[in-house]
């Protein structure tokens, strides 16, 4: 039988992507903060007060998702909401200093994590490994702009 295309890059990349956000949500969990969570935290670290909109492209998620997540950061005091004077329908959203502190303490710590992750694999084979990511994402990419060109 042969291994389709779905089976060897479909299901191989999920059972991957699930594997990484179990591993990293299990060493965040003392952090009270999960995967989700931390890549809308880390993207506000990188890129602060920004609009919601600007956050949700920055960070790949939708607008249903981040506002719940968004929730969960205020609520934790990580991040908070600040009324954009020029529309009153949108919020600008800022790191707050508990926030950053958090950031800073896990940046270290999460590469730590990744370090031992792909500890044994070969530099080379890693570089070619992140070459193919980026061409996999670019493809899929370019796939959803032409569907949503195609809708318009």
């Amino acid at each position: 039988m042969k291994i389709t295309l779905d089976k060897s890059i479909g299901a191989a990349t999920v059972r991957l992507s699930k594997k990484v956000t179990r591993i990293i949500n299990h060493h965040l969990k003392p952090y009270c903060i999960t995967t989700e969570q931390w890549s809308v935290l880390r993207t506000l670290y990188e890129c602060d007060h920004i609009t919601q909109k600007q956050l949700s492209e920055r960070s790949d998620k939708d607008q249903a998702t981040l506002t719940k997540i968004l929730d969960l950061l205020v609520k934790n005091g990580f991040v908070e909401r600040i009324p954009n004077p020029n529309d009153r329908r949108s919020f600008f959203i800022k790191i707050t200093e508990k926030g950053s502190s958090l950031s800073e303490e896990l940046i270290p710590f999460l590469e730590n994590i990744y370090g031992i992750i792909i500890e044994g694999i070969p530099d080379e084979k890693l570089t070619i490994f992140q070459e193919v990511l980026v061409s996999l994402e670019d493809s899929i990419q370019h796939l959803l702009d032409h569907q949503t060109e195609r809708r318009n």
